[in-house]
């Protein structure tokens, strides 16, 4: 299905989902939001776990988010310790990890604190889109 602008949704055209995408690699988060959005997905970047709390908790109403894409490996707060955070404050929103850095123990104690999967840069679109569409399955799930 395409959509017309990319990333332009409307009634008829709705969004897939709100992914957050944190990584510190400012490529990474432009291929991730132009594979996502090509495919109807809204996409907010964040550029490491300390901004992606902030986004998250901004305002009023904390902003509801239908999967995160998380990095490992970013400055202020890491990914180990923002996936923590999101698991305790947002339970039900599934978290991709998507690290240039595979590590067999650390990919084994995410997916027993729930991760939905672990991605290893650089990730082909298709497997990324998958993955996403897996977790927002997921998330849709848990909201009905």
């Amino acid at each position: 299905m395409a959509l017309w602008p990319f990333g332009v949704h409307d009634r008829e055209h709705p969004s897939l989902g709100v992914i957050l995408v944190v990584d510190d690699e400012e490529s990474i988060r432009k291929i991730s939001r132009l594979t996502l959005t090509k495919a109807g997905y809204e996409v907010i970047e964040a550029e490491n776990g300390e901004k992606a709390i902030e986004v998250l908790n901004t305002g009023e109403n904390p902003l509801t988010v239908d999967v995160i894409l998380c990095d490992i490996r970013m400055p202020k707060i890491n990914g180990v310790e923002a996936i923590q955070y999101f698991r305790t404050q947002y339970p039900s929103v599934p978290i991709i990890v998507q690290t240039g850095f595979p590590d067999l123990n650390l990919a084994t104690s995410l997916m027993k604190q729930g991760i939905v999967d672990y991605l290893v840069k650089p990730v082909e679109k298709e497997k990324l889109l998958a993955a996403v569409s897996k977790a927002a399955e997921q998330r849709t799930t848990c909201n009905t």
